[in-house]
């Protein structure tokens, strides 16, 4: 009887011992499967969260192409004005020229613009409004003076020896002219471009 109470209790010792340790092992495997989760979770969001700020970095470089791609595929329009100003060094004048854009520069870019008209600054562009600017060393060589003439306007022009050589003679006659242009046109009226000449003389007629 002694003898079948401690075989019932040393089974009873080993069922013990076999249900703690499936207990341990569910545990550990239940926390080892928990860590795995929260790892690869963890790694998830790492991966996202790169991918995510990859993708926006590219769209901030993108947007900046296209800005930039925007402010240079301005082109110019056929009814475009150019004006180039041509600055003289020897007498400080500068001369404007004005022209309608030619077939050749219509539809071009600012950057083509450039590669066509290298020598040249761009000072300003538009579609519409083009101005060009260069310096050149010595005169520009449209000094005039306007003096009275038998009676009418003349309009003399100052060559290289700075001597003035009768340029044109008018048909304006100074009798009708107020008396302080005639004192004007006695003393000789100093013109610079052939631009300020014509206002002048549409002036006086």
């Amino acid at each position: 009887m002694k003898k079948n109470w401690l075989i019932a209790l040393i089974f009873a010792f080993i069922f013990l011992g076999i249900a703690v340790g499936i207990m341990f092992i569910r545990n550990k495997i239940k926390i080892s499967e928990q860590n795995l989760v929260e790892n690869t979770n963890e790694t998830l969001f790492e991966a996202v969260t790169d991918e995510c700020e990859e993708e926006w970095q590219e769209i901030e470089e993108q947007a900046k192409l296209e800005v930039q791609s925007n402010v240079n595929e301005e082109k110019i329009s056929p009814n475009c004005l150019i004006t180039f100003k041509k600055f003289y060094n020897t007498c400080r004048h500068t001369l404007n020229q004005y022209i309608s854009v030619p077939e050749t520069l219509v539809n071009k870019t600012q950057i083509e613009l450039q590669e066509e008209y290298k020598d040249w600054k761009i000072e300003d562009f538009s579609s519409t409004q083009i101005i060009l600017y260069r310096e050149y060393e010595g005169e520009c060589g449209e000094h005039y003076i306007l003096r009275e003439n038998d009676g009418k306007i003349a309009i003399y022009k100052m060559n290289e020896n700075n001597t003035e050589v009768l340029f044109e003679q008018t048909e304006i006659a100074i009798d009708y002219l107020t008396e302080a242009d005639k004192i004007e046109l006695k003393d000789g009226i100093h013109i610079n471009g052939k631009e300020r000449l014509n206002q002048l003389i549409e002036d006086f007629e």
